[in-house]
Parts: C-alpha cells; sequence; structure tokens
C-alpha cells in the first residue's frame, strides 16, 4: 500500500498526499477505525519531510476523515462509501433535439482536425504575440490594490458601472446618440445576442440577414427556432434592392447585420447603404440587431458610422461587440448598447442566466482602457495586422485563380471560387498538404456558397501566410486547371 503515491511538481506535496489519502479512504481502500502509518513511517516510506505527512493528517483530521489518538496515532474515521447499484443510461436517449442540434453545428467537434505543424487559416482570433502582456499586469495589480475585495465579490447583473461609463463614453465619441440608452455587460457577444433572441417576442419566427454570416449567429437563430432569410452581398453592403423585396412580402421580427469587416466577407458597408438600411426599417418599424465587429480594425479609407450612430435618438438598433477579436479573447467581456427599458429586461434575463459576468475581469479591463494602453496597443496592432492584410491580398492575386475576393480590413479574407469548385474537396486535397482554412458555406443562409472560402491570417506569420495561400492555389491549378 502507498506504493503508487507520485509526486508532481508545481502543486504542494501535501497537498497530493491529502488527497492520495482521501481518496483511499472515500473508495473504500483504507477501513474505518484502521491504523494509519506514523507520520516517521510514512515520510520515510514516501521519502518526504515528516512536516508534510503533518499537515496532511491535520487537514485530514480537520476534515473529519480521521482521528487521533493519543499515544496511538491516527486512526481512518467511519466514511459512507456504501456504493448504489450501477446502472447505464442512454444519453443520447435523454437530450432533446436542440442539444442534438447543436452538437451537429459543433465544427470544433465535427470539423477537420489539424496539428500544430498545419498552416491554419481558420481562426481570426488576434494574435497571442502581441498581447500586451505587462500593461496588462500592471492594470490587475492596479485595480486589486484600489478594490479588490470589491471585484473578487460578486457583482451586478447589468456589469461593473465605471466599464459601463467607460463604455458609454466610448460609444458617445463614435458618434452614438446615447440619451436614454443603457448598457449590459456580458460574457462577449455571443451570450449578448443569446440574451436578445431569449428576449424579443418571437411573432413571425423569421429573421434577417447578410448571405453569408456570422456562423455563430446563424446556430444561435436556428436553436432559437427562427427562419432565416438571407440577402446577397454587393462590393458595398447588403444588396438593397433584394432588402426591400424581401421586406415588402414577408413578416420579419429583427434584422441582424454587421455592417463593418463583415465576418465572412471582410465588405464594409458604405455610408449611402447604411442610410438606405436605416431608412427602410424605420419605414418597417423594424429592430435590428448590429454586430460592432472589428470596427477599430479600419486599415485605410474614413470613418464609418455605425447603424447605432445613424439612428440617432431612435431606439431600434441593439448594438453588441466586445474586444475579444482585438484585445484579449480569454477575458470574455462584451457590451450591448439599447434602449434604457430594453436593457432593463435584459439585465433581468442576465441575471436569471448567469448572474454576472465576472468583475474581477470587467474591473481589470475598465482600468487597462482607462489607463489608455488600449489606444497604444491597437495602433501596433493595426500596424502588424495590415501588413498581414496587405500581404494575404497581394498572395491571393498572385498564387489563387478566383471570380472574387473581399476583405476591405480586419482579419481574414473571403474568396469566390469558379462556381464547379467544391470548397470541402479543396479543403480535402490541401489538408494533405498542411494547409487548413473554412469552407464558405457554414457562414450561408441557404447551403449555397460551396465554391467560397474564408482564409484568417492574424495568427499566422508572413512567411506561413505566402506558404499556406500558395499551397491552396498550386492545389487549385493542379487539380481544377491542369496545371
Amino acid at each position: 500500500m502507498f506504493n503508487d503515491f507520485e509526486i508532481k511538481e508545481g502543486r504542494p506535496v501535501y497537498i497530493q498526499l491529502k488527497e492520495y489519502l482521501k481518496r483511499m479512504i472515500t473508495n473504500g481502500y483504507l477501513l474505518e477505525n484502521q491504523k494509519l502509518p506514523s507520520t516517521r513511517e510514512l515520510s520515510s516510506l514516501l521519502s518526504i519531510s515528516r512536516n508534510t505527512v503533518l499537515t496532511a493528517y491535520a487537514d485530514l483530521e480537520q476534515e473529519g476523515l480521521i482521528y487521533a489518538v493519543k499515544g496511538k496515532g491516527n486512526f481512518v474515521s467511519w466514511v459512507e462509501t456504501f456504493k448504489s447499484l450501477s446502472i447505464q443510461l442512454s444519453w443520447p436517449n435523454k437530450v432533446n433535439e436542440q442539444t442534438l442540434l447543436v452538437d451537429e453545428l459543433d465544427l470544433k467537434k465535427h470539423g477537420v482536425r489539424w496539428n500544430k505543424e498545419f498552416i491554419s487559416f481558420n481562426s481570426i482570433a488576434p494574435d497571442e504575440k502581441l498581447f500586451d502582456v505587462e500593461n496588462f499586469k500592471r492594470a490587475f495589480l492596479n485595480r486589486m490594490s484600489m478594490e479588490g475585495d470589491i471585484v473578487l465579490n460578486y457583482g451586478y447583473a447589468k456589469g461593473y458601472q465605471p466599464l459601463i461609463e467607460y463604455l458609454l463614453h466610448y460609444m458617445e465619441i463614435k458618434g452614438v446618440d446615447t440619451r436614454n440608452k443603457d448598457i449590459l455587460i456580458t460574457n462577449g457577444f455571443t451570450e449578448g445576442l443569446d440574451l436578445v433572441l431569449s428576449s424579443l417576442t418571437k411573432k413571425s419566427g423569421r429573421v434577417l440577414c447578410e448571405n453569408p454570416t456570422n456562423d455563430s449567429a446563424l446556430k444561435l437563430f436556428r436553436l432559437h427556432g427562427f427562419e432565416i432569410d438571407g440577402i446577397q452581398m454587393d462590393n458595398d453592403g447588403v444588396n438593397i434592392r433584394q432588402l426591400e423585396t424581401l421586406l415588402s412580402k414577408k413578416e420579419y421580427d429583427f434584422a441582424y447585420l454587421i455592417p463593418s469587416y463583415h465576418n465572412p466577407t471582410g465588405i464594409v458597408t458604405s455610408s449611402q447603404k447604411r442610410k438606405e438600411i436605416m431608412d427602410l426599417f424605420s419605414a418597417y418599424q423594424l429592430p435590428i440587431i448590429e454586430n460592432g465587429f472589428n470596427e477599430e480594425l479600419r486599415y485605410s479609407g474614413s470613418h464609418l458610422a455605425s447603424l447605432a450612430s445613424f439612428a440617432g435618438q431612435g431606439n431600434n438598433v441593439i448594438y453588441i461587440s466586445s474586444f475579444s477579436k482585438i484585445l484579449f479573447p480569454g477575458l470574455r467581456v462584451g457590451w450591448i448598447l439599447a434602449d434604457k427599458e430594453l436593457i432593463n429586461y435584459l439585465e433581468s434575463m442576465k441575471r436569471a442566466r448567469t448572474i454576472h459576468t465576472s468583475t474581477l475581469d470587467q474591473a481589470v479591463l475598465y482600468q487597462y482602457l482607462n489607463d489608455g494602453y488600449f489606444e497604444k496597443y491597437l495602433k501596433k496592432a493595426k500596424s502588424v495586422y495590415k501588413r498581414k492584410h496587405e500581404l494575404a491580398v497581394h498572395c491571393c492575386k498572385q498564387f489563387i485563380p478566383f471570380k472574387r475576393l473581399t476583405g476591405d480590413g480586419g482579419l481574414h479574407l473571403f474568396i469566390e471560387l469558379e462556381d464547379h469548385i467544391d470548397a470541402r474537396k479543396l479543403l480535402e486535397k490541401c489538408y494533405q498538404r498542411g494547409v487548413v482554412f473554412v469552407p464558405g458555406n457554414i457562414f450561408h443562409t441557404d447551403n449555397s456558397g460551396h465554391h467560397t472560402l474564408r482564409l484568417g491570417f492574424s495568427r499566422l506569420t508572413e512567411r506561413e501566410i505566402m506558404q499556406g495561400i500558395k499551397i491552396i492555389g498550386d492545389t487549385l491549378k493542379n487539380d481544377y486547371y491542369g496545371g
């Protein structure tokens, strides 16, 4: 006995010993009233210090797992170890249709498997090599020193007030009229959208969005039982004529739009089209959920106001965003900007679902933003990503025989190949050569787009971008164009 105890580095040895003995007791390997080795014997047997054994025994006694008899030693206490009759349930038959659907749509499980040696264009997350770790540490220590007792406790469902005030100011600077509007802090964009979908009434059960669009949003619409009508994307945004036709023929509960650096196409909706969109939805009295995706990653051209800005004092735009694709995705902090009355309802929904977003994460993010570190980081990040963006565009034009290439900024490009080319079959061939990307059909609302693909370049080196795009291009030429 005790010969299978192994010490692992990086964790106090007394805790490892305590947990080892606790497992032996709770699983019935050490019986009630059984005498344990003396501290001297066990320390010698396991080649650890006697103080380590003393501390472990003291903790076990405090937990009521062992008891000491003066002059005799330590003994195992009575612990309930009875096991009931074992049964095996069939969990696939116990989960509901929504769970089966979300499992089916889970690309992390069912997508192409790849390893670290591959050149992966799958991700549009920020490059962790750019993370401003030192200043983040400073922000963390500053906030903890000021109110550590507060940020480590429960917070408020609506969010950390200093961060809310900062973000209201941040949106005001972007041209949003924040009068009669408020902010709810969320665990990133996806939770924000889920909260909104859970709160809005489903009258027609239909939603309008761009086609293609963000696959995470599509999953949520399907999980909430919405029918989805997609509007094709021109080079300057949604096709207005098709939008007008759909609005005149059908009823919709809301629209979901990504006007800036659209995911997956990277298209930026023109100012003229933004105005036309707002005029149309005002006429039809319909809400718009605006995804403020990557608005900050503008590399060229003039600033374009968000739809929330175009709304003025109107309250039909629900703006959802986060810094996840620019700053630190591990924080999972996002926000919803909307009419005060709606935020009031969403706050209750948030409290019922997840109580609140991590106060510590919110407070440290606030400190980082308030200290001006974000502006400095953004300048550096934009410089790096602009270089990668320009290189990726250049390489695509040089190596890939595409029909259409879009991506005005941000962290990705979208490629439309000739209609007869299946991007999934192309992916299989590129996989054999160590390159992966995201097939574009997962972003489409109507199962189209089999000849499209998205290239995320943010986490790749310039050499990997060149090499990976050349491999995709060579594979295309060899397999579809006869070399």
